[in-house]
């Protein structure tokens, strides 16, 4: 009988599943078998896609006119919209033709990862990081090296931290703002003296993830593609999954140089083609009309982190900090290594989030996922009645650590 884990890749072999996706998947095997499980592990928005976008995904279909293949990099009145929301809401300086539509931020993020690599290549990557940066990066045959931030400064690094770690390898540097996991939102300043160190380092690319940008409580979101310094050499990473609740639709962005969004377009051209025809009319929609909606979401996620920051600040041995966007909370709860509740002992991140997992019956996301193995994600997208319960159940199971 054929072996097929002795044939698979390497690079296969040695990829990290997303710990997020995993978690979510256990917390649906638990559920599935009548077990009690709340889930706080996956970012994903519990509202419902608009009215305004479903019915303009059933008009395209009732119209007949998209059910062919897409262009590649997607159609062209969407990339002109996009375009134009870019130059006008952003200040970045877009055109079409360096809009390239794919199936969700992360295959924008892995398309351009994938088009810059080459073996020995470093990117720095700012952590706390999405689960998926460090893989991609690898996969591409890159480096990831990291510049850390703490809880101290927001999980914000300086300029000076990023300086660094930039070297004579380096190809890009990759960051979210506002942050997944952390919540984090770098302001205008902070963003200025990224843009400092850059023009220090003129061949190095800048790659924003900005794709929490809309669930943004800091009062604006400024994109580093719009400062003039660098603006030739950003890639600004967007989509709708996040702040149009549209995730099951995938469909995200990235605006870029033209040589890079050709060669985006080229490797998409070989492994997905276009995306979504249907999902591309709805996003177009949402591009079109007014974000009241999504500002109700926005509002209602703030109330909810207030919520929940104030339920977690209840818990000794807790340590907090107020995030200014996105919707996660990335408690420190290292305080709680090397305790013991008779059975389990708790050693790292990862022991915290099963037992939580087991005890509680309340799905987290380890922090060593995010770069961070002394954190804890908890995504409060979620009712409050979820929410109120989760917090009490982890409350109680954290007074059994001794």
């Amino acid at each position: 009988m054929t072996d097929f884990n002795s044939i698979l890749a390497d690079r296969i072999i040695n990829m990290a599943e997303s710990a997020t996706l995993a978690m979510a998947r256990k917390a649906r095997e638990m559920k599935a078998e009548g077990i009690d499980i709340i889930s706080l592990s996956i970012g994903e928005p519990d509202f419902k896609t608009p009215k305004h976008i479903q019915e303009a995904a059933k008009a395209a279909i009732d119209e007949g006119k998209y059910f062919g293949y897409p262009p590649v990099p997607g159609y062209m009145d969407l990339r002109e919209g996009i375009a134009e929301k870019l130059r006008t809401e952003n200040g970045i300086k877009s055109k079409a033709e360096n809009i390239v539509v794919s199936t969700g931020a992360k295959q924008s993020i892995a398309n351009v990862i994938i088009s810059i690599s080459n073996p020995g290549d470093e990117i720095v990557i700012i952590t706390p990081y999405w689960v998926s940066y460090r893989d991609v990066a690898l996969f591409a045959g890159a480096k990831p090296v990291f510049a850390v931030g703490t809880i101290e400064n927001d999980f914000k690094v300086t300029a000076q931290d990023l300086d660094a770690v930039i070297t004579d390898k380096t190809k890009a540097i990759l960051f979210s703002s506002p942050s997944n996991p952390t919540g984090s939102v770098f302001t205008k300043d902070e963003i200025a003296g990224i843009v400092k160190v850059m023009e220090k380092h003129p061949n190095v690319l800048i790659i924003s993830d900005e794709i929490y940008e809309h669930i943004n409580f800091s009062g604006g979101h400024v994109s580093i593609g719009s400062f003039p310094e660098v603006e030739d050499r950003t890639i600004t990473v967007n989509g709708f999954s996040k702040g149009f609740a549209m995730t099951g639709w995938r469909i995200g962005y990235i605006s870029a140089p033209v040589a890079i969004a050709k060669a985006c377009e080229k490797v998409q051209g070989q492994i997905t083609s276009g995306a979504n025809s249907i999902a591309q009319r709805a996003a177009l929609a949402a591009l079109k009309a007014d974000l009241g909606p999504t500002r109700d979401m926005t509002a209602e996620y703030l109330r909810r982190r207030d919520l929940v920051l104030g339920l977690l600040d209840e818990i000794p041995g807790m340590k907090t900090y107020v995030p200014s966007g996105a919707f996660y909370i990335f408690p420190d709860i290292s305080n709680f290594f090397g305790k013991s509740n008779g059975t389990m002992t708790i050693n790292n991140a990862n022991d915290m989030s099963l037992y939580i997992l087991n005890e509680a019956k309340v799905s987290v996301v380890t922090g060593d996922a995010f770069g961070a193995p002394d954190c804890i994600r908890i995504s409060y997208a979620a009712s409050d009645k979820e929410l109120k319960e989760a917090m009490k159940r982890i409350k109680e199971v954290l007074a059994k650590l001794s």
